[in-house]
């Protein structure tokens, strides 16, 4: 983007003002209360879930945290 952008001061027309509606930064910040655990996986899960997490750029514990919570959440 080399062409540089002017800034005028005409008018804007009809402006709508939406509420707000996203989280505020407090809600965004909150992590879930988690615990270290130290545990043996086989070498081709701990494979499967490293790939998948490259695929959508994203870490592969937080993978496999987030598949334990909802196994845990679907038997309670």
């Amino acid at each position: 983007m080399k062409k540089k952008i002017k800034y005028t001061d005409e008018p804007m027309g009809k402006v709508k003002v939406i509420p707000d509606f996203l989280p505020s930064p407090e809600e965004l910040a909150l992590k879930d209360e988690t615990i270290k655990v130290t545990i043996s996986l086989s070498k081709t899960s701990v494979e499967f879930f490293k790939n998948e997490a490259r695929k959508h750029d994203t870490h592969y514990q937080k993978m496999i945290r987030r598949l334990l919570d909802e196994y845990t959440a679907h038997q309670s």
